[in-house]
């Protein structure tokens, strides 16, 4: 009703495509009568407020429409369009309903209409990007060129002078002006993009978009930009639980191995975004690295973004925490000790609930002779073939150990591979049940082709404790490790070590064992060893002559880090000193 006034954000139109597409996944998997009804008249009401012209965007409908694709750096029109075409093609996936996606091809043929290489039309392009890899995935669903080809002008035309964000908000000349063309990773045109800048969020999301139409297009120079970018941030700028993003100033990766623990950003969902440009990446080129990486954020920021009663969520991600900063300190204000119930910006939760409800996606992918497992999770998939069809399952004990049953049940007689990630954590495995077979490891995988029938592989992939240390560059870290089992990454918490936990001292020989324990009636695994805590000295001046440290013996407790911050308040921190 344009006579209501509009409340929140100028981006809150994401919110609700954020929920119809977790809505779509989660009806692919589970029909749920309500739970469509209640969708289609949320679909109804939004589709209600579609302009003759197609536009779609409620901030500018109610608040005044005359003033639409003026601010495209910042309002987030292109950005919410992004989003309900995500949001409207995994609804029309799942019931084979088109009121939304046609909503979403309206509106994309509107925002056409008005943007582009065409005389007359504004060159310009999203301030936060995520309608690229939309944009691609439209094309594909529907077979239409016109999307294609909007989502890569967009890509094309980031980063050409004159800059285009200039149009719209002329530089004023103050100090580091500059950077802003870096937070829009529009510094430079995207094929020319060696560095990974900027919002961490709207960055992986171009990423993303970017890999879709280096496969789409054959595009060998986008493509090799993709694998600058992908190295320059997993080699330089992620932290070991996954997360991106150094600083919270701009929400933005900062430069090469600066990786601070207690003023991390690393959002949540900008390593939403990294699955996301992995999986592409896995599209293009079936390497492990990509897939290795895709599990360390599933395991360990994604699920460690909301607790395990599934009712509160971290935005930011830190790898230490003192509860006293945290409420005291203004540098560290964006770290929380404990999770919201909620965020008054809230892209993260719906986020959440898109990525886990369509995980079954990023299991597998496929060519036309190979199918790629990529995570061991319990799912299953069936392959067409010329003749017939192969039926693929998979029982994981991932993440507490690593033994995995693949069912295979075929009812054609023609050849196809099946590959198998072989971890990046796991030295070695063993396989059983492929008897006869063809097989090569290549990139990080296990091929194995033959004709299946009725075939049961078995695959134990043991999960040994290990201590991980820092690049020497990663200043923060030197002199600590970090304590790994699998794919998860542990940390220490006060519930389990008292306070004071930058006393304590890993111990490098003495013996891990595991324990199991609960943390808020959820069972997980945790890791025991020896360690010290080196004896506080209050001296009575602040600074005194040094003394040796002296050391009492003490057990350390690591529990998974996504487990932390669920027994309420305390200190956590992954590095600890060795």
């Amino acid at each position: 009703n344009p006579e209501e006034k509009f409340y929140g954000f100028v981006f809150q139109d994401s919110d609700f495509a954020k929920w119809i597409e977790a809505v779509g996944y989660i009806l692919q998997q589970f029909p749920d009568q309500e739970l469509q009804k209640t969708a289609d008249e949320a679909i109804d009401i939004v589709c209600s407020a579609q302009q003759p012209d197609g536009y779609l965007d409620t901030f500018y409908i109610i608040n005044d429409i005359s003033k639409r694709f003026t601010n495209l750096r910042d309002h987030h029109e292109l950005y919410c369009l992004g989003h309900l075409v995500e949001g409207a093609v995994a609804y029309y996936q799942a019931t084979g309903k088109r009121k939304l996606l046609d909503a979403a091809c309206r509106y994309a043929e509107c925002v056409a209409e008005h943007i582009g290489p065409e005389a007359g039309k504004l060159q310009g392009y999203p301030g936060h990007e995520i309608a690229e890899m939309a944009l691609a995935r439209l094309y594909e669903v529907t077979g239409q060129e016109k999307y294609r080809d909007l989502g890569l002008y967009f890509i094309n035309e980031r980063g050409k002078r004159p800059y285009y964000f200039d149009k719209e908000f002329p530089p004023t000349g103050q100090p580091n002006e500059d950077l802003r063309y870096q937070y829009h990773q529009a510094h430079l045109p995207v094929r020319e993009q060696t560095e990974a800048m900027g919002h961490a969020v709207r960055a992986v999301y171009l990423y993303s978009g970017m890999a879709d139409f280096a496969r789409l297009t054959l595009d060998d120079e986008l493509k090799a930009a993709c694998e600058r970018l992908w190295e320059d941030i997993t080699q330089k700028k992620m932290y070991v639980t996954g997360g991106v993003g150094g600083t919270h100033i701009g929400e933005a990766f900062s430069f090469a191995y600066d990786l601070p623990n207690d003023t991390a950003y690393a959002e949540t969902c900008a390593s939403i975004g990294m699955i996301f440009f992995a999986r592409r990446m896995l599209e293009i080129n079936p390497d492990a690295k990509y897939a290795n990486v895709m599990e360390r954020e599933l395991y360990n920021i994604v699920l460690g973004g909301m607790d395990l009663s599934g009712t509160g969520f971290f935005y930011v991600n830190p790898l230490e925490v003192v509860p006293e900063a945290c409420h005291k300190d203004e540098r560290k204000a964006h770290v929380k000790p404990v999770r919201q119930k909620w965020f008054g910006c809230a892209c993260c939760p719906p986020n959440l609930a898109r990525l886990i409800s369509s995980i079954g996606t990023y299991v597998f992918t496929e060519t036309e002779d190979t199918v790629f497992v990529h995570l061991y999770i319990g799912s299953h998939m069936e392959k067409k073939m010329k003749s017939g069809s192969a039926k693929i399952s998979i029982q994981s004990g991932f993440p507490w150990n690593g033994d995995v049953t693949v069912q295979v049940v075929c009812d054609t007689e023609e050849t196809f591979t099946i590959a198998f990630r072989i971890p990046d954590w796991c030295g070695k495995y063993q396989i059983k049940g492929i008897e006869g077979a063809a097989t090569k490891e290549e990139n990080g995988y296990l091929y194995i082709t033959k004709a299946w029938k009725s075939d049961s592989i078995q695959i134990e992939f043991p999960m040994e404790i290990k201590i991980i240390e820092a690049d020497s560059r990663v200043r923060e870290n030197i002199g600590k490790a970090a304590v790994m089992r699998g794919p998860v990454v542990y940390c220490l918490e006060e519930a389990d070590n008292g306070k004071d936990m930058h006393l304590l001292k890993m111990d490098e020989n003495a013996p891990f064992e595991t324990k199991q324990k609960e943390i808020s009636a959820e069972p997980v695994i945790a890791i025991k060893a020896n360690g010290w805590r080196q004896r506080a000295v209050n001296h009575t001046e602040l600074y005194a002559v040094h003394t040796k440290a002296e050391y009492d013996r003490t057990c350390l407790t690591w529990i998974p880090y996504y487990t932390w911050a669920n027994r309420g308040e305390g200190e956590m921190q992954v590095w600890t000193r060795i």
